[in-house]
């Protein structure tokens, strides 16, 4: 019998978030796709990716907190998104979901 010693790590984006422009593109998708649960997962890998740690001291809040915002049982308020987005460095912009038809 052969035993198979390969070990295997579970995919994280955060470890492939390198870049604020990434960062923003991984949340843009995630917010185009209209589902709040995503961008929340979107949004808690972004901050990993960034230091949990640096995210609650610029934003405030414990990391204890943040890690329970944004865990899929989190609902985090509007205020604990737009700290966390402006401690990335990042902003939320509104964009027409479809252009009127002509009268």
């Amino acid at each position: 019998m052969i035993i198979d010693k390969t070990r295997t790590t579970p995919f994280d984006v955060a470890d492939y978030l390198g870049t604020p422009e990434e960062a923003a593109a991984y949340l843009a998708v995630a917010l185009e796709d209209g589902d709040h649960a995503e961008f929340k997962r979107a949004l808690g890998a972004v901050a990993r990716s960034r230091s949990m740690t640096a995210i609650a001291r610029e934003t405030g809040l414990s990391r204890e907190s943040l890690y329970k915002a944004l865990s899929e049982d989190g609902n985090p308020s509007l205020d604990t998104v737009m700290r966390v987005m402006s401690a990335l460095h990042l902003k939320l912009s509104a964009v027409p979901d479809r252009v009127p038809e002509a009268a």
